[in-house]
């Protein structure tokens, strides 16, 4: 009679035991599909391993695995590896060969729709990947290598990180047969994950998207309800039900077996509230578990690879080879870093730790924010955003790990309020809280909380591993308190600084209402904070003086600092520019942007402030096809983002049609832009990209005027195509495009020619010189000058922040030494030899058809070379200066010398 297994979990029975619920015992020898293929591998660290390759048939779909073993004969535990979303089953190859000479024997896979498994991605789906698990399962069954509980049942545990962390807790809760697992930076509900507080995670969504290759690559289900989340930007029920069905959580009671669980401190995927669930789950239903807070994530940082893999061998040594003298660590273990390695600059960790996790909550302490009530706006389109983690651009969170502050609140879009200065240091470890009164003027209320360090100067501000946590508060829970779950994170407080709480309108990763608003927030409480006193800091390797940032960082941050954005009222329209479309006037930024940081760095080491741009003034009128010209380091792109309302001036102003920009202003709806290009769903139709961009703003599909931007745009019939199909010069149109929407009156773009050919080049300027045609206006920043020449019709040049010459292309390139005498038939080389010989002359050349001569004055009058010409009997037909816009540019960025 087999065990009654859900009574008597596994890793605490002795007797042996029946069949798990897929196993089909040793016809599951029929599972694989040919004959496979054996490799070795031998190491000096242990023993040779072999690898045998083979293909199994499920549900007609190929999965591509890889089966390791090492040393010599005996039953031994098995291990399955699963790799993470996007890759294969070679990512863990190494981690398995460690594993097979160690003693196991581990088999790899590469899921449904990746590496060389065919079949549709599925996230995970029971009826999927977690049933394509046990067939694994069964197969290990049969291996005459691999140690069996009971006949078809092999003594199995399972690990991988994120998407094949998943699919281990998945597989131990429906399946009794797996022993133990060791999941690494995965999630509990992918619900929660993508939608957490109801709002939805749209950039990481995207990556989700992109990663597997495109929403045709999905199993149909999730790419309608992709595709209607996206456009929505809200998730509805159905959403919130289908990827819970695909979560451990649905399984939560049925998952019984001792669960090692990594999660990363630097994750704005999947937070360290997943592992905190799914610790809950496991542990309530009886099975040893223990919790391990890596210092990296989902967002970059350190992941700590040899020592996560050497604890996980440590987690089966004990609960598969039931080696009762292996230690499996403490219960809870968090990484903290502080300071660098002077010999190759890595960051230093140690860990703290305590016997028992401690849970989000532990050893809470009250931190006073005040009673302040606070009013902020949510911004037409949401934009711009706020800035906190930014999925792929790991260096951030690693910054912000090291003591550098790199996230963006916009003023007037956010509330913040701050404690008073810390009497003695506050260590946090778990998830702050606070009771507030939240009111919207209108809808839902969709905030983003965070808590920052802020240093005793006020200057410096660090938000914990740039991470947010959002809320949406629907109508009937305004007007009375609601309590927001803060993000968890392991941080010091240090003496002296204070705790800042914000709440902001927007974020860049997150869909904000498109409609504009105005939020009420008023704290009902103090905020309340884990300190978690059990936790033991291992001692530190260096002394805490050293911990500290090396002078790089130093200089950055201090470059950062200077950014912080002065609360300044919005100057009254101004009627006498209504129809100007831009005037700047004295505009200054102590600030210096990444294309201008050697310059910067040069103002520091000088004891200086560096300026980005100082006292700049130029206007724009309607129809003109303005240039902004500079050398690298110029302030071109800095004086762009504060056109545009990103980033807020230091001194002076700037009004398009009258206004004031500011972030956030009104009169940005007249505004286009294209900016380092745009991010498009590979798998949409051109026509469909820009349809879901203008739907996403929430304006009238009226005011799209779609035709006419297309139409100038000139894409043609690819429109109809999948933008995954396009060059790159269709999607730089594309983009520009989408910066058409609405046909603003005034577009601006940054470099729009970045890595066309010349035939993309030439289509680019005719789209410029089109959409001024109408009467509106281009901004056009960019490093080819012969294009410039062109296709603008005016033209500033910039150097050194400061403004060098502004004014129509033909009066910049025009003045100069050289002209051009054009001829009603060719000259003669004799005849061109005596101009060229004339007193102050410097020299005479024939044009390239011969009909002309470029002859460069050394001394003589325009006057005095026409007398000769008349003289020699040169058949003049005109005459007149020439010189290139290059010439132009070359001589004024160089003070006057070419």
């Amino acid at each position: 009679m087999e065990t009654p297994l859900a009574r008597t979990p596994r890793w605490r029975r002795l007797l042996p035991r029946g069949r798990g619920r897929w196993a089909v015992g040793l016809a599951a020898l029929a599972v694989l599909a040919g004959a496979g293929t054996w490799n070795a591998a031998a190491d000096g660290g242990g023993p040779a391993v072999h690898r045998q390759d083979r293909t199994m048939k499920a549900d007609g779909v190929s999965i591509d695995t890889s089966y390791f073993t090492a040393g010599g004969g005996g039953r031994r535990p098995a291990v399955l590896i699963g790799h993470g979303f996007g890759g294969s089953k070679d990512d863990v190859r190494a981690q398995a060969e460690q594993l097979a000479r160690s003693g196991y024997a581990v088999l790899t896979w590469s899921a449904r729709g990746f590496g060389n498994s065919g079949g549709d991605i599925g996230l995970n789906a029971p009826d999927r990947e977690v049933k394509d698990v046990s067939r694994l399962i069964d197969w290990l069954a049969g291996r005459p290598e691999v140690r069996l509980d009971a006949e078809g049942d092999p003594r199995v545990g399972i690990t991988g990180a994120s998407y094949g962390g998943a699919v281990s807790l998945l597989a131990a809760g429906y399946d009794e047969r797996v022993d133990a697992v060791a999941p690494q930076i995965t999630y509990w509900n992918l619900a929660d994950a993508l939608f957490p507080g109801g709002v939805f995670k749209k950039l990481w969504a995207g990556i989700f998207v992109t990663t597997g290759g495109g929403c045709q690559k999905f199993e149909k289900r999730l790419c309608e309800m992709y595709e209607r989340v996206a456009v929505g930007g809200e998730p509805d029920a159905a959403a919130r039900a289908l990827l819970t069905e695909r979560s451990p959580s649905a399984v939560a009671d049925r998952i019984r077996v001792p669960a090692l669980i990594v999660q990363g401190q630097s994750d704005s995927l999947f937070p360290l509230g997943q592992a905190d669930a799914m610790a809950k789950a496991v542990s309530g239903n009886g099975a040893p578990v223990a919790v391990d807070w890596i210092a990296g994530g989902h967002d970059g940082g350190d992941l700590e690879t040899d020592r996560v893999q050497r604890r996980i061998g440590d987690w089966f040594d004990r609960y598969l080879k039931d080696d009762k003298g292996t230690g499996t660590g403490p219960g809870f273990r968090v990484t903290r870093t502080g300071g660098i390695d002077s010999t190759d600059g890595a960051a230093l960790m140690r860990g703290a730790s305590s016997d028992t996790y401690p849970g989000l909550s532990s050893g809470a302490q009250s931190v006073d924010l005040g009673r302040r009530t606070q009013m902020f706006r949510n911004p037409a389109g949401a934009g711009p955003p706020a800035i906190s983690a930014v999925p792929g651009a790991g260096g951030l969170a690693r910054l912000s790990s090291l003591g550098v502050g790199l996230s963006i609140d916009f003023p007037g879009q956010h509330a913040r309020f701050d404690s008073a200065p810390l009497d003695e240091p506050l260590d946090i470890t778990g998830s702050p809280a606070v009771r507030v009164d939240v009111e919207a003027g209108r809808g839902d209320a969709v905030l983003f909380g965070k808590v920052y360090d802020v240093s005793p100067d006020g200057k410096q501000q660090l938000l914990p591993a740039q991470l947010v946590a959002p809320f949406r508060i629907t109508p009937d829970r305004q007007g009375e308190p609601v309590v927001l779950t803060l993000p968890a994170m392991d941080h010091r407080f240090d003496a002296g600084h204070r705790l800042r709480l914000v709440l902001s309108a927007t974020d860049l990763g997150y869909a904000s209402p498109a409609e504009p608003t105005t939020y009420t927030v008023t704290p009902a409480g103090p905020l309340t904070v884990p300190t978690a006193p059990g936790l033991r800091t291992a001692p530190a390797g260096l002394p805490r003086w050293t911990w500290g940032l090396p002078a790089a960082a130093a200089v950055i941050a201090a470059l950062l600092l200077l950014t912080a954005r002065r609360r300044t009222a919005t100057p009254a329209p101004d009627p006498a520019l209504a129809d100007v479309p831009l005037q700047i006037t004295g505009l200054a930024k102590k600030y210096a942007g990444s294309t201008d940081l050697p310059q910067a760095l040069n103002f520091v080491r000088a004891g200086e402030t560096p300026l980005a741009v100082q006292d700049l003034s130029f206007r724009v009128e309607k129809g003109q096809v303005l240039g902004l010209l500079g050398p690298n380091g110029a302030g071109k792109t800095t004086t762009l983002r504060m056109l545009m309302g990103l980033i807020t001036p230091d001194d002076g102003e700037i009004r398009v049609f009258g206004q004031a920009i500011r972030p956030g202003a009104p009169v940005l709806s007249r505004v286009g832009s294209f900016v380092e290009g745009a991010g498009f769903l590979p798998h949409l139709s051109g026509r469909a990209n820009l349809e879901l961009y203008w739907q996403a703003t929430g304006r009238p599909a009226e005011d799209a005027h779609l035709a006419e931007a297309l139409e100038i745009a000139g894409l043609g019939d690819a429109l109809a195509r999948a933008v995954r199909t396009y060059s790159q010069g269709m999607r730089q149109r594309l983009a520009i495009a989408q910066a058409m929407l609405g046909l603003p009156d005034l577009l601006i773009l940054d470099e729009p020619t970045n890595g066309l050919d010349p035939p993309q080049i030439r289509e680019m300027r005719d789209v410029m010189i089109r959409y001024a045609a109408g009467g509106r206006t281009v901004i056009v920043s960019s490093h080819l000058l012969s294009e410039v020449e062109q296709s603008c019709t005016h033209l500033v040049v910039m150097d050194r922040g400061r403004l060098v010459q502004a004014g129509p292309v033909a009066e910049i390139t025009g003045s100069g030494d050289m002209l051009l005498v054009t001829t009603a038939q060719e000259v003669a080389e004799p005849l061109v030899e005596k101009i060229a010989a004339l007193a102050g002359i410097g020299s005479a050349a024939r044009t390239g058809d011969g009909l002309g001569l470029l002859v460069r004055l050394d001394g003589a009058t325009p006057a005095g070379l026409i007398a000769e010409l008349v003289r020699l009997d040169v058949p003049l037909t005109g005459f007149g200066p020439h010189r290139r816009l290059e010439d132009a540019f070359l001589t004024l960025i160089s003070g006057g010398s070419a």
